[in-house]
């Protein structure tokens, strides 16, 4: 029996056929995803260092306030890199 994923993939496979990757965009792809990977660790080490000075002084507030903008920026990174790749792999 297959499960709900399996059956949501084959759907989509018969919709829409993969398309195969030049290497020259493969290159792109993996560039993207190392800048980005760089950015969000950047993100991740600014993020680290307020967290432990707002922890010190014990400012829960602040805590939060840091948390949920690191989550927004990390988000916004994100899907900033899902929409660079889509416009590699849909150019010719």
């Amino acid at each position: 029996m297959k499960s709900a994923y399996e059956l949501a993939m084959e759907r989509l496979t018969k919709g829409a056929p993969s398309k195969t990757l030049s290497a020259a965009k493969k290159a792109e792809i993996a560039d993207l995803e190392s800048l980005f990977k760089s950015r969000i660790a950047q993100l991740e080490l600014s993020t680290q260092n307020d967290l432990a000075s707002a922890q010190a002084a014990g400012d829960a507030e602040k805590l939060e306030l840091i948390r949920g903008t690191f989550t927004r920026e990390r988000a916004k990174l994100e899907a900033e890199r899902e929409v660079k790749k889509g416009r590699v792999r849909d150019s010719r």
